[in-house]
């Protein structure tokens, strides 16, 4: 499963995208989105989803 950006609620602050170690995550229409191509929820990398981690506003990187 991949996470998602709930768009109502990104503030297009920009701290996900640096952080995706798969460069999953990239601006469309003024907010951010994730690629559920590329998002593995950072398995193996770390132990929770960066997006969700570093984003300023709580439940805005959630699970798809």
């Amino acid at each position: 499963m991949a996470y998602k950006i709930i768009a109502n609620n990104c503030t297009a602050c920009g701290a996900c995208e640096f952080e995706c170690p798969n460069s999953a995550i990239s601006m469309k229409n003024e907010v951010y989105a994730i690629d559920p191509t590329k998002c593995i929820e950072c398995e193996g990398d770390f132990d929770e989803p960066q997006c969700a981690s570093v984003c300023p506003v709580p439940g805005t990187c959630v699970p798809a």
